[in-house]
This record gives C-alpha cells, sequence and structure tokens, in this order.
C-alpha cells in the first residue's frame, strides 16, 4: 500500500505538492469514485486510479523500446546533446528512466529505456550471459579468420581480453555486411573488436537483446512499452 499522493508524483504526475492540489481539486479517482484526500492508501496491484479521466499506469517500474537514430547519445541528460529520453513523449515520461545498455552517438537500433536497476543489472551482466546481436557494414570485407578470431575472444589495442563471441557472414557476395553476437558491452566494443582487425564498422545497429527484437514498426526515433513477455523474452535462450 502507498500513499496516493507519492504515487503519483513517483509516476510523474508532478511535485508532491502538484499532485496533492491536483487531488484536492478533485481530478483524481480512485476505483471510480472521486477521492480529495493525498494521504489515502491505494494498493497498486488492486486499485484503478484515474487522473482527468486517464487512468495512471501504476506498475513499480516502466521497461520502453526504443529505435534510436542517429546523433543522440544515451544519456539521461546533457547540457550540448539531444539524450535519448528527450526523444520520449509526455506519456512515457518518468523519474529516473534511463538508457539500460547505451549505444553509441551514431549506433542505431535496440535501446531499453527502463527505472529499474536491477533488471539492468541483470540484463547487462556479462556474467549472466544475455546475447546483444548487430548488424554492421564494415569498409571492407570480413573473412574467416575474423571469424575464428572472434570465437577466440578478441585482445583490443590497449590488451583487453573480450570474451568469445560470434561473428556471421549471411552472404558470402556482400562479406562486409556482417552480423556479431556478444554477451558484454564494453566502451565501443564493436568498433574496437573490428578495428582490432584492421577494420572500420561503417554502420552499426543493434537488432536484438536475448530473444527481443527491434520492433520493425518503430521508426528511428519512436519508442513504446514492454510487456512483461517482452522482458520475459529477454532472459530466454541466452548464450553459454
Amino acid at each position: 500500500m502507498e500513499r496516493l499522493d507519492k504515487l503519483l508524483s513517483s509516476r510523474g504526475a508532478g511535485s508532491r505538492k502538484e499532485v496533492q492540489a491536483l487531488i484536492r481539486s478533485g481530478a483524481v479517482s480512485v476505483n471510480g469514485e472521486t477521492v480529495r484526500k493525498p494521504e489515502i492508501k491505494i494498493d497498486i496491484f488492486k486499485d484503478e486510479v484515474r487522473l482527468g479521466g486517464q487512468a495512471v499506469d501504476l506498475s513499480e517500474h516502466v521497461y520502453i523500446m526504443m529505435n534510436k537514430p542517429a546523433g543522440v547519445i544515451s544519456a539521461t541528460e546533457d547540457r550540448n546533446e539531444r539524450t535519448v529520453l528527450d526523444l520520449l513523449p509526455e506519456n512515457m515520461r518518468r523519474p529516473k528512466l534511463f538508457p539500460a545498455g547505451r549505444l553509441d552517438k551514431d549506433t542505431v537500433g535496440l535501446l531499453i529505456i527502463t527505472d529499474d536497476g536491477d533488471f539492468a543489472h541483470r540484463m547487462l551482466s556479462p556474467g549472466k550471459h544475455v546475447e546483444k546481436q548487430y548488424r554492421a557494414t564494415l569498409d571492407r570485407e570480413a573473412d574467416a579468420e575474423d571469424i575464428a578470431a572472434f570465437e577466440r575472444g578478441i585482445i583490443l589495442s590497449d590488451g583487453t581480453k573480450c570474451l568469445p563471441s560470434k561473428l556471421e557472414i549471411p552472404d558470402p557476395s556482400r562479406a562486409q555486411n556482417v552480423l556479431v553476437r556478444l554477451c558484454e558491452g564494453k566502451y565501443h566494443q564493436v568498433k574496437r573488436m573490428f578495428a582490432s582487425r584492421g577494420k572500420k564498422v561503417v554502420q552499426l545497429e543493434r537488432i536484438s537483446i536475448g530473444n527481443l527484437y527491434l520492433d520493425g514498426n518503430l521508426n528511428r526515433g519512436e519508442a513504446k512499452f514492454l510487456t512483461k513477455l517482452d522482458i520475459d523474452a529477454i532472459f530466454i535462450g541466452n548464450m553459454h
């Protein structure tokens, strides 16, 4: 059970003071009845709360899929650059949201935004073996030696050892277009792995995390809420 004013404030309806004023003005209903007491207790699993006639999502955490465009950074705020949070529509904004697993400024594709730190750790920790898949375009063709090197575990220019990963060339006649699957998320990792092989990544797109794939109906910069089934898909079929 949680106080109504605290609950609405934590779900992005305004500051505690603003929310209390809304409640006293009669803008909030619980289970169809107008309430005017900010201190009443709410059961987030049973009660329906509406603000201005609109149902309020009371779930403890929120999970959002974004098709990240190039030119924005994976950060919560920045003085000089547009961030992925700046792209979210009003109805998706909540306190404490952050991008879980960053994509470089010029990398596009699947990005998850959440306010659930435990979930983010579970998804991103290399020890949890959640596979991230990328589609890369290179300046030169990849070959069998590159595939073997990725399987062994690439050693970066600074001596950092990457875990074994998978490099695939779906169409040998277009060997500059490859797929990479890995369980880590080191800084600029995919680009640095190819750089260690003397190749440059020209374009990079993340297309899946676990068994959750980028929604083909989302245009660059668009986002949607994820369901429990979507979240569960992330942890199905992990790499070992």
